[in-house]
């Protein structure tokens, strides 16, 4: 009996001790999975993950409500916003260290109101950002300044030029730093389809380790490069230009506080300060090749053909940078929105929708665009019915059309006119565009509110760009008009139609002009 009494004893002390130590363990665990989901706010994050792996894939179940695909401009501004609205956010970037590019560095004084709708407008703080208050044009010795009508709003509203990985970095701390939002430095390789319904991603880890994450929404914000627009979205490509940047230092602008715009041959040539001791210059180049930066070509062009076009205050800074050898080149794609809808999937930004960037104006879209989809997803606590909520969202499409269409035709129709012809027509018609715009008034207000996005009118843009073609004839026929002059004015005016109306029907001229009548333009919130 004293024998199975000392057994018992023994067995119940280890038994007593074996818990103990399982406690302390759990304890300490969970000590170190909480400073590990710290989000800069002492709060764990609210993203759970439950892995699982199997053969060497893992499955990462129930991770969020939203997947996000990219942590750009309209990635991490959107995965603040949904985060901030309540939603666990998963975004998945390829690369989480600063981005350095040679475009999106100005944001137009529409974009800055969308940012601070959206509660970030401290994301252009403490970067060395410069406010733009209008545009400077040069052409042919002449030149004219245009500024925003910011009379009627807040003084600290206007346009930010920086660089895009510093606003870019705040953003992605901005969002970060909510707990609903988990940043995951990963490639996306494949979306996860089910009968025709988007569930999730496949995508490696920085380690090498191949993820499956699942969720009822998935955005694709991947950018212009983007590998999984093909299967949501029509995704034809063109590439009219290149940009060719670099980087000026401790010089002036003609106009501070402005960006510059060089009508020059044969296409334009691009100035606005980055910083407070950086101008970035960009000089567009036709076709989708430039000449070879290895064998010097390069060079040569831009000090002996594009040097002597730009004002003469930054001349010698130019050849300076240009002999440094610090050049960048990038192709400017241009990609009409035209989305297949597809259960489960959205795709924003650059991704969904391309223009050209003369006008600074992506940044803007995208940022509208995210303000639009906030709104339509705010009622919705369930994302769950995917065909449903599919069919809901169809009216995303519409409903960003005002402001994406108006900056999207704007940008290709200005950059067709603002570039050289040996068409007489083409080149009456450049003329008229600079005398226009430097007729000051209305006739200046009113396309740089379309440029700025602070009228995002598709119509008023039709009415103006027609009003520069008129221009143009008038001033061929004054004071007597001859068979020749009637010639070039009827082909101006047909030229005008040939830029304009090819972008519109791109566009979609139900969606841009009678939104209305769009059926999707009603759909109430699912109910459940």
């Amino acid at each position: 009996m004293a024998d199975q009494l000392l057994i018992g004893s023994v067995f119940a002390s280890v038994i007593g001790f074996i818990l103990i130590y399982a406690f302390y363990v759990t304890k300490s665990v969970r000590k170190v999975y909480l400073a590990s989901a710290d989000n800069n706010n002492g709060e764990p994050s609210s993203v759970t993950t439950k892995t699982i792996c199997i053969s060497g894939e893992c499955i990462s179940e129930d991770v969020a409500d939203v997947i996000i695909v990219g942590a750009g401009v309209a990635g991490a501004a959107l995965a603040h916003t949904l985060g901030k609205d309540g939603r666990m956010v998963l975004v998945i970037e390829r690369d989480l260290t600063e981005p350095d590019r040679i475009v999106g560095e100005l944001l137009q004084p529409g974009g800055y109101l969308k940012l601070l709708e959206l509660g970030l407008e401290d994301c252009v703080e403490h970067i060395d950002a410069q406010r733009v208050f209008g545009y400077a044009l040069f052409k042919d010795g002449k030149n004219t300044r245009i500024s925003y009508p910011l009379e009627n709003l807040h003084a600290h509203v206007s346009g930010r030029s920086f660089h895009n990985g510093r606003f870019i970095q705040k953003m992605r701390e901005k969002a970060s730093s909510l707990p609903h939002v988990q940043l995951e430095q990963g490639t996306v390789s494949s979306l996860l389809e089910d009968k025709g319904t988007i569930k999730g991603v496949m995508y490696k880890t920085k380690t090498g380790e191949v993820m499956k994450a699942y969720a009822p929404l998935t955005i694709v914000c991947d950018g212009c490069f983007s590998n999984l627009r093909s299967s949501l979205c029509n995704s034809q490509v063109e590439v009219p230009s290149c940009f060719v940047g670099l980087i000026l230092e401790n010089c002036q602008l003609p106009y501070e506080n402005h960006g510059h715009v060089v009508l020059a041959d044969p296409s334009p040539i691009l100035f606005y300060r980055i910083s407070s001791t950086e101008i970035r210059c960009l000089v567009d180049v036709p076709g989708q090749k430039v000449p070879s930066l290895s064998n010097g070509d390069l060079s040569k062009y831009l000090k002996t053909f594009v040097a002597p076009q730009i004002p003469l205050e930054l001349q010698e800074s130019f050849v300076a940078t240009v002999d440094k050898g610090n050049i960048r080149t990038m192709p400017n794609r241009s990609m009409a929105a035209a989305p297949y809808p597809t259960p489960g999937a959205l795709l924003m930004g650059d991704a969904f929708n391309m223009r050209h960037p003369l006008t600074g104006g992506g940044m803007t879209v995208a940022l509208s665009d995210i303000v639009v989809l906030r709104n339509l997803l705010m009622p919705l606590r369930d994302l769950h019915d995917s065909f449903t909520l599919c069919s809901y969202l169809e009216s995303f499409y519409t409903l960003r059309k005002p402001v994406a269409s108006t900056i999207n035709t704007l940008a290709g129709a200005l950059y067709k006119v603002f570039s050289a012809s040996s068409d007489e027509a083409r080149q009456e018609m450049r003329e008229a565009c600079f005398d226009y715009l430097s007729l000051g008034g209305t006739f200046s207000n009113g396309p740089i509110c379309l440029l700025s996005g602070l009228n995002p009118r598709p119509l008023s843009l039709v009415v103006h760009f027609f009003a520069v073609a008129i221009y143009g004839v008038g001033r061929l026929l004054l004071p007597f008009p001859s068979p020749k002059r009637l010639w070039i004015g009827a082909r101006l005016i047909s030229g005008a139609s040939g830029i304009i109306f090819p972008i519109i029907k791109a566009e979609g001229v139900r969606q841009m002009f009678f939104p209305a009548t769009v059926p999707a333009y009603y759909r109430a919130p699912p109910t459940r």
